[in-house]
C-alpha cells in the first residue's frame, strides 16, 4: 500500500468568515459615526472625518453591539452565573457565529423535536463537537430541571480540551456546569450540566445507572472510530430508548458511511452539516517510501522552504519517541510541538501558540504540530494549512491465542486516511474474552456474572489487573500489588518533562 503526503493549501480560516451574510465589516464607518453622534450631537459642526476614526475602546463597544444585532434575544446576563458576560465571550461569539454547522441550529433542534435519534455526519472542523452540544444544553434545560447533558470522545485528550473550549464559550469555568471524566481524573462537580467523557466513563456509568436517568440527551461523537466501547454503548442505548421516549440519542460521525448507523437505529433521519468552505488539494508519493520518516522530514523542509504563504504543518507519526528525536536537530527555524496522550495538558495546549514571527529579511516563522493519530479527531489547529500523512498508526492488537495486547505499526486504508476508523474484531476474539473471564471466575459456565466478576467489574482496570487487585487481600501485599498496578494502568510518568 503506498504512502500518501496529504498537502491542505486551501484558503486561511481568516478568508472563510467573508462569505457569511451575518458577518460585521468593522472598518465600515458607519458603526463609529453612530457612536460618536450619540456622544456628541451637541457639535454638529465637527468635521466628519475626524469622527469616523475609531478608537480602541469604540472598536471593542462595536464588535459587541454587531455580535448583539446578530442575537437581538441573547441577554447580556450569563444565566448560569449571574454575571454579566465577559469581553472574552463575545469574541469568541463573534467567532463561532462563522462555523459552518452555526447556521444548521434550527434545522437541528427542529429535527431533533421530531425524533428520538438522530445522525449527523459532520466534517472535519464544522464546529459540530463543540457547538452542537451547547444547543443540546439549550434544549434540555428549557425542559427539564435536573437533566444534563452527556456527550462521548474516543480519546481522554479530547475530551479534556474540548471542554475547555466550551466552558470558555459558555464564559464559566471549568468543572462547575462544563466539565469532563476521564479514567483516574474528574473534573466535574455538582453543578455540571454538560460533561465531556470518554466512552469508557459513560459506561461505567451506566452500570450504577443503567436508565441514564441523569441525562436528557446522550451524544456519541465520533461514533466512526468504532471502540468497543462506543460499540457496547450504541447496543445499551438502542434498548434504553425504549424505556425512556424522553431521552434523545444525538450519533455524531466525521465519514459519509453513516448508513450502518442509521438502520441500526430503526432508520434514525441524517442530517449533514458541511466542513471545509475552502477547497482541498490531495498529493500523493508515485511509489511507496521505503523510510517514510526521512520522507516525512523532507517534506516539512520542503514545504518551509519553497512555499511562499504562510501557514503551518500538521505532520502525523506514528509514536512519541521517535518524534523528537528525529525532528529536533533537523528543523532549524521551524518551531516544533510534540503531540500525544501521554503528554501533560499544560504542554498539549502548546499547539495553540502562534507561530514564530517572520524574520527581517521576510522569512517566515512556521510552527510544526508532530502528532499521533490524537489529531485525527474533535482537535481543528487554527493556522494549519499543510497535513502531512505518512499513512502508518500504531494499532493495539490483542493476540486471543496469548491473552496479551501489543502496538503494531500499520498501513491505513485510504478511506482511513480521510478519519481512520476501527474495525470490529473477529469471533474467534469474542469467544477467547469470554474464557478469559470464565479462567478468572468472572462468569460462571452459563455466562452469568458471578459475585467476584461483580466485583471486578467495579474497578477501571482490566480483567486481570482487577482479579489480581481483590486477590492481593488474601496474599497480605495489596500495598505492593496497588503500585504494580499504577504502573500498568497509567501513563509513562516517565515521559512527563517536568519530571526530568
Amino acid at each position: 500500500m503506498s504512502k500518501r503526503h496529504r498537502i491542505d493549501v486551501g484558503d486561511s480560516v481568516s478568508k472563510r468568515s467573508s462569505t457569511k451574510q451575518n458577518c460585521f465589516d468593522l472598518q465600515s464607518p458607519y458603526l463609529f459615526v453612530r457612536e460618536e453622534d450619540r456622544d456628541k450631537r451637541h457639535d454638529k459642526d465637527n468635521n466628519i472625518e475626524k469622527s469616523r476614526i475609531p478608537s480602541s475602546a469604540s472598536l471593542a463597544m462595536a464588535q459587541h453591539a454587531a455580535v448583539a444585532a446578530t442575537f437581538p434575544k441573547t441577554s447580556t446576563i450569563n444565566p448560569f452565573t449571574g454575571m454579566p458576560y465577559t469581553p472574552r465571550y463575545h469574541t469568541l461569539l463573534s467567532k463561532r457565529i462563522n462555523l459552518p454547522v452555526w447556521e444548521y441550529k434550527e434545522k437541528f433542534i427542529d429535527t431533533m423535536n421530531k425524533n428520538q435519534t438522530l445522525v449527523l455526519v459532520g466534517e472535519t472542523g464544522s464546529g459540530k463537537t463543540t457547538q452542537i452540544p451547547q444547543w443540546c444544553l439549550e434544549w434540555v434545560r428549557a425542559r427539564y430541571a435536573k437533566k444534563g447533558v452527556a456527550c462521548t470522545q474516543p480519546r481522554r485528550v479530547a475530551a479534556m480540551s474540548v471542554a475547555a473550549r466550551v466552558a470558555e464559550e459558555m464564559d464559566v469555568g471549568l468543572g462547575q456546569e462544563v466539565g469532563y471524566s476521564i479514567r483516574f481524573e474528574d473534573c466535574t462537580s455538582s453543578k455540571t450540566i454538560l460533561k465531556y467523557m470518554t466512552d469508557g466513563m459513560l459506561l461505567r456509568e451506566a452500570m450504577s445507572d443503567p436508565l441514564l436517568e441523569n441525562y436528557g440527551v446522550v451524544m456519541l461523537d465520533e461514533a466512526h472510530e468504532r471502540t468497543l466501547a462506543t460499540d457496547i454503548l450504541m447496543g445499551l442505548l438502542k434498548e434504553v430508548a425504549k424505556q425512556r421516549p424522553d431521552l434523545k440519542i444525538i450519533v455524531m460521525s466525521a465519514t459519509l458511511d453513516a448508513g450502518k448507523f442509521q438502520t441500526y437505529f430503526d432508520n434514525a433521519p441524517l442530517m449533514t452539516v458541511p466542513g471545509r468552505t475552502h477547497p482541498v488539494e490531495i498529493f500523493y508519493t508515485p511509489e511507496p517510501e521505503r523510510d517514510y520518516m526521512e520522507a516525512a522530514i523532507r517534506t516539512v523542509l520542503q514545504i518551509h522552504m519553497c512555499e511562499e504563504g504562510e501557514g503551518d504543518v500538521l505532520l502525523f507519526l506514528t509514536g512519541q519517541e521517535r518524534e523528537v528525536e528525529s525532528l529536533g536537530p533537523d528543523v532549524g527555524e521551524l518551531k516544533c510541538i510534540p503531540l500525544y496522550s501521554t503528554l501533560p495538558p499544560n504542554l498539549q495546549q502548546r499547539i495553540f501558540e502562534p507561530p514564530p514571527p517572520k524574520r527581517t529579511n521576510g522569512a517566515i516563522g512556521r510552527k510544526v504540530v508532530v502528532s499521533t493519530n490524537i489529531a485525527e479527531t474533535s482537535l481543528t489547529i487554527d493556522g494549519v494549512v499543510f497535513v502531512i500523512d505518512p499513512g502508518f498508526a500504531k494499532q493495539k492488537v490483542y493476540n486471543p491465542r496469548i491473552r496479551v495486547e501489543s502496538l503494531l505499526v500499520t498501513a491505513i486504508s485510504k478511506a482511513s486516511s480521510q478519519q481512520r476508523a476501527g474495525r470490529a474484531g473477529p469471533p474467534e476474539t469474542l469467544m477467547r474474552a469470554l474464557e478469559l473471564l470464565n479462567y478468572l471466575a468472572a462468569i460462571d459456565d452459563d455466562g452469568e456474572l458471578t459475585e467476584l466478576g461483580s466485583m471486578m467489574a467495579e474497578f477501571p482496570l482490566d480483567p486481570q489487573l482487577a482479579k489480581m487487585v481483590i486477590a492481593s487481600c488474601d496474599y497480605n501485599c495489596s500495598n505492593e500489588i496497588l503500585s504494580v498496578t499504577a504502573m500498568l494502568s497509567g501513563n509513562n510518568e516517565s515521559c512527563d518533562p517536568s519530571l526530568w
